[in-house]
């Protein structure tokens, strides 16, 4: 069982057909399966500037951020030992959470040409697999 919970302002049309394909792809990519749920936020970029602010000391917006329920990078865990996933009782793996910027995302389409379901769809893997404690180099 996947649980992919999806949370969006009414204003901004995301298709959740294309979130939940891009989720279970990635997941099954990675030879992921069993009880897993996390959860994709779709907000503007107010809300997005804010997020950045508080949690990455940033003042802008961004177009993703995720938030993995166990920090597994490198560079933020000098001093921390790497327990791995959390085991809960009720044996479901908990990913944690990806926040899309749907501005951003309709922006950053409009530059590379392609329809904003694909742009979600990218963002969407690369929040995966930040999640999934796939960092860039590393």
């Amino acid at each position: 069982m996947i649980n992919i919970i999806v949370s969006s302002d009414p204003r901004y049309k995301v298709n959740r057909e294309t979130i939940r394909f891009t989720v279970l792809s990635v997941l099954q990519k990675n030879r992921i399966s069993g009880r897993v749920e996390l959860g994709i936020n779709i907000v503007g970029d107010r809300k997005m500037h804010e997020l950045n602010r508080k949690y990455r000391g940033i003042d802008s917006t961004t177009d993703i951020l995720s938030f993995a329920l166990e920090d597994s990078n490198p560079a933020s865990l000098q001093h921390v030992p790497r327990v791995g996933f959390v085991a809960a009782p009720d044996r479901i793996l908990r990913l944690g959470d990806i926040v899309i910027s749907y501005p951003q995302a309709l922006e950053d389409a409009a530059l590379d040409g392609i329809s904003v379901d694909e742009e979600v769809k990218n963002l969407l893997e690369h929040g995966m697999q930040h999640l999934l404690g796939i960092y860039h180099g590393y």
